[in-house]
């Protein structure tokens, strides 16, 4: 490894092991091969950007300086092909804002991984996948976009285990996590539209944890059967959200398990009251299994006995299609002290 002048590091070659090497001893990347950053690539990757040295925003708890150079760098690390690095962009734009308390998500012991959906044209364009497995692996645009989020927050927030990272297990997802919504399936308007977000291409980010499946493999496929299994997934003690009113609730709803509700004249809103109405615990249950409950000051007045619902309103249930055949749908916890952020997609 010879000298290093500002960001750049030469280095004698770009094999896979060189590049592993060279970045272990920096303490950097995920422990996966990667791509090496070279200055072509990352030029390419900056090609349709803005200026790529502008200081943009500051990620905690490493306070590290996110501009599109840098941005860029752990793209082309993550193998990111040019078209996705907007999304990539736009995430980590999305991720600097305070509702999102990415100082407490990256520090928490909770094993709390930043969600990335993208939402309109650029899902299409860019080849990301909304259907099925949208969750897991086959897809460059997913796999390789959600692992660029997690890289800038490794090398740009010093999100690493041990030190900017408390998380007592970890999961999977802090590895990638990113999927499409499936517009194409969805029996309502665009998630991102729903938000108040007017923009051709926009992208959520929620911290949350990794994916609950909630099967119902009933043929009528009524919203009692659906949404009660999604309610009884809901109602647990041992979620980090549980005694957290403010808790949001992300359903990625299969397309199958959707139609059913739409069909039976229930749109997303409908959805989100339903589980508001059902998802419930007596109140006496969380004050018997937390010292410190923090919930909304209604709820401190209600009786021992009183079905508490999981969290304060109707609202903090987000709902969207995702993925493809199959009666499967997904609920993803927040880690409870986080605010999802829906945002255009911008270079």
């Amino acid at each position: 490894m010879a000298a290093k002048t500002d960001w750049l590091i030469e280095i004698a070659d770009d094999a896979p092991e060189t590049m592993l090497a060279t970045l272990a001893g920096h303490g950097w990347g995920d422990g996966l091969p990667v791509v090496a950053p070279t200055p072509e690539r990352v030029d390419a990757m900056l090609a349709d950007a803005g200026d790529p040295d502008e200081p943009l925003a500051t990620l905690q708890p490493r306070r590290g300086i996110v501009t599109r150079r840098a941005v860029a760098i752990n793209a082309v690390l993550a193998g990111c092909a040019p078209d996705v690095f907007p999304v990539v962009l736009s995430a980590m734009r999305a991720l600097c804002r305070p509702e999102v308390n990415l100082r407490g998500v990256n520090a928490t012991t909770h094993p709390v991984a930043p969600l990335v959906v993208v939402h309109g044209e650029i899902a299409r364009t860019a080849g990301f996948n909304a259907g099925t497995g949208a969750f897991g692996p086959g897809n460059r645009a997913n796999a390789t976009v959600g692992r660029a989020v997690r890289l800038a927050l490794l090398h740009l927030a010093g999100a690493r285990p041990g030190s900017g990272d408390a998380a007592t297990q970890g999961q999977p997802s802090k590895y990638t996590y990113c999927v499409a919504e499936n517009l194409a399936e969805s029996p309502w308007e665009g998630y991102a539209a729903s938000r108040g977000v007017d923009a051709l291409s926009a992208v959520t980010v929620h911290c949350g944890e990794n994916p609950h499946n909630v099967h119902d493999q009933e043929a009528a496929g009524s919203p009692a059967s659906i949404l009660g299994k999604v309610a009884s997934a809901m109602s647990s003690l041992a979620l980090n959200n549980a005694p957290i009113s403010q808790g949001e609730w992300f359903l990625a709803l299969g397309p199958e398990h959707a139609r059913s509700l739409a069909d039976a004249g229930f749109d997303r809103n409908d959805v989100a009251s339903y589980l508001f109405d059902h998802a419930r615990i007596p109140a006496g249950e969380f004050r018997r299994h937390f010292s410190e409950l923090a919930w909304a000051e209604w709820m401190k007045h209600c009786a021992d006995d009183h079905p508490m619902p999981m969290t304060s309103q109707p609202d903090n249930i987000r709902v969207l299609v995702v993925g493809g055949p199959g009666k499967h749908s997904s609920l993803i916890p927040s880690w409870g002290m986080t605010r999802s952020v829906t945002v255009p997609v911008e270079a």
